[in-house]
């Protein structure tokens, strides 16, 4: 039998899941990983300052700033509370990606150099701790 979404707080095996989630989470390598996209985060939101990106470059900056605060947002739920976040720790590699791409689209071309670069590192840097933010789920559910 299938059982609702909202009905999934009252499986029988929910608290014993959610503690091998965290405790895989709390290793050093983990704990690393949630602080370094954190940062990675919180600078790709305040990066359109730091960089100095141009006026016509406003909407970059609106989309990075959100963007930031977004992966910041989500390494801190993945440090706080792994078990019940884990289900979105692909976010952050989707995140990277467009961060990625973003001056490309949003910009149509017309980004300068400077963008450009800020962007594809921090991008590559969000991807690969996307990837390893998702290693503590997986890790966990072959214990299974």
């Amino acid at each position: 039998m299938v059982r609702p979404i909202a009905d999934l707080e009252g499986h029988p095996d929910i608290v014993e899941m959610r503690a091998r989630y965290d405790q895989v989470a709390e290793t050093p390598a983990a704990r690393i990983t949630d602080g370094a996209l954190m940062l990675a985060g919180l600078y790709l939101a305040v990066s359109p300052w730091i960089v100095g990106f141009p006026p016509f470059e406003a909407n970059l900056s609106v989309n990075n700033f959100i963007c930031g605060i977004a992966i910041a947002v989500l390494a801190g739920g993945f440090a706080v509370a792994y078990g019940r976040t884990h289900g979105l720790a692909w976010l952050p590699v989707v995140l990277g990606v467009w961060t990625i791409v973003a001056p490309f689209v949003i910009l149509r071309g017309y980004a300068t150099g400077g963008t450009i670069a800020n962007n594809i590192v921090i991008g590559v840097i969000t991807v690969c701790l996307g990837l390893v933010a998702m290693r503590p789920g997986m890790v966990a559910s072959k214990r299974r």
